[in-house]
């Protein structure tokens, strides 16, 4: 059941990736929008021509790494017994002590309950993002640019603003928890491996969004806003599937657990 759980993970959090880079189609449709210098949200604003499309993608984004992520804890923690005592050894009388024929799960491994916690976030926000769209972009409208200096856009640009910051907060902290988790504790190979790298690259593209962001609202320019932010966003999808194929070639935690206990049950006898 553990490796039915954890593949279904890897599916939903590959289909969630792709999804979150339906983006990259603005090079073929024609959004009237400059990649360079305008928000990513801002292709799902509700006077774009393809804003419904965007925002669909968005949702259905959001709802398939939130899923992901629920199916990923569930799918990677590891059983263990509990007791008043010391961790991990168990008292007669208490559940997953020898004999009780019942195992209690317990947390062993905080970087990866962090990390499946802010991936959650990030799929809720992102889910929440899809439904409270900008209604124009000021990036490239000087009339929406001057009525959000005015405060006379509609409460969703504010709203919209929060839901972005705790998706990317989320993400990143996914990011470095879950790749962290993946070292430490000896887990998902590829996401060991290359983790490190997409981590790295991910901050230093948000440390520019943010660089950007604080520049345009200064009124210094654009700094290639949309340049960095998709770059982010890239990198963020990037690493979902990094994640997602990690999952997929691994061996559940609960069948890892078993197998290293059986040459010490084995060594007993």
């Amino acid at each position: 059941m553990p490796g039915n759980v954890t593949r279904a993970s890897a599916a939903l959090l590959a289909l969630g990736a792709l999804a979150y880079t339906a983006w990259v189609l603005e090079a073929v449709l024609r959004t009237g929008l400059d990649p360079v210098r305008t928000y990513v949200s801002e292709l799902a604003a509700s006077d774009q021509p393809f804003g419904t499309f965007f925002r669909a993608s968005d949702l259905v984004s959001g709802v398939l790494v939130l899923a992901g992520a629920a199916l990923g804890r569930a799918g990677t923690r590891r059983p263990g017994p509990t007791g008043s005592g010391q961790a991990g050894t168990p008292e007669a009388g208490h559940a997953g002590a020898p004999g009780s024929g019942r195992v209690r799960w317990r947390v062993r491994e905080p970087w990866a309950v962090l990390g499946w916690g802010a991936l959650a976030l990030f799929g809720a926000a992102t889910v929440a993002d899809s439904r409270l769209p900008l209604s124009c972009a000021a990036t490239v409208d000087p009339a929406c640019a001057a009525r959000e200096t005015a405060g006379l856009v509609p409460a969703t640009h504010t709203a919209h603003a929060v839901s972005s910051g705790l998706a990317m907060t989320g993400a990143l902290v996914a990011l470095v928890a879950l790749t962290v988790a993946a070292r430490r504790y000896g887990r998902w190979r590829p996401l060991a491996r290359t983790g490190p790298v997409v981590v790295a690259l991910g901050l230093a593209a948000t440390v520019w969004t943010l660089a950007a962001v604080a520049a345009f609202e200064a009124g210094e320019g654009a700094w290639a806003l949309g340049a960095g932010q998709r770059l982010q966003v890239l990198l963020v999808a990037v690493w979902l599937a990094v994640l997602a194929y990690s999952l997929a070639t691994s061996r559940p935690a609960a069948e890892e657990e078993s197998a290293g206990s059986r040459p010490a049950a084995e060594e007993e006898r």
